[in-house]
């Protein structure tokens, strides 16, 4: 044990580092931060193994990040509160500040939508007022339901290439998925532009945006 006197008290702030020092755990985060969900479904979103996904919230619970509520014979997780939220929007943009092979990395990992920047907050708010808008959701109909942008539709990436006919031709669509480093949103854009399609990712996924909204209401 390292001897000074304050130490006690950075060993207890350590805790909170080392809960977030694997990627696995920093992932499931983002994913708690779309809403509740059980370990079955978090292993499932995630692509994780079961066993792993519950030893890994034990950890983010002990470390006070994570919130459990029991129904019956399943145990529901969630973010312990809206400071959470917080926090990890705010730990990502101190991350990327400081950390230009980490900016590099989420440039490669999102790839490029023919050159075409992804749409801002602020940005979006004028197009939904001037009406020229539509917002495709991009993930699961559950996670869908769970929460979702005002106005968005849904469409699983894994349905829209047979459900182009449901898109219009006239209106830009700004397609968003799960949290700020998911590829779906990008890559479906991608497709989108191929097909001679006005369209646009929303920055940040869905997370980002509840965010934000968060913060506004804070």
């Amino acid at each position: 044990m390292t001897e000074f006197p304050e130490a006690p008290v950075y060993e207890r702030l350590a805790r909170l580092g080392k809960a977030l020092s694997a990627p696995v755990r920093l992932r499931l985060l983002d994913l708690l931060d779309q809403g509740e969900c059980t370990v079955e479904e978090l292993a499932q979103r995630g692509g994780f193994p079961l066993k792993n996904t519950s030893s890994h919230l034990q950890q983010l619970r002990a470390a006070g990040l994570v919130a459990t509520r029991r129904e019956g014979t399943r145990i529901h997780y969630s973010l312990r509160d809206h400071g959470v939220s917080g926090f990890l929007g705010r730990f990502q943009e101190f991350a990327e500040e400081r950390m230009p092979d980490l900016r590099q990395e989420i440039q490669e990992h999102l790839g490029h939508e023919g050159g075409v920047e992804a749409v801002t907050h602020d940005e979006l708010d004028g197009m939904v007022e001037r009406g020229e808008v539509l917002l495709v959701d991009l993930r699961s109909a559950a996670e869908y339901e769970e929460g979702h942008l005002p106005g968005a539709v849904s469409v699983p990436s894994r349905e829209l290439a047979d459900r182009w006919d449901e898109l219009p031709w006239d209106t830009t669509i700004v397609a968003y998925c799960q949290g700020p480093y998911c590829v779906v949103s990008p890559r479906a854009v991608r497709l989108l532009r191929e097909a001679g399609r006005s369209a646009r990712s929303l920055r940040g996924g869905y997370v980002d945006w509840k965010r934000r909204r968060g913060a506004s209401a804070g």
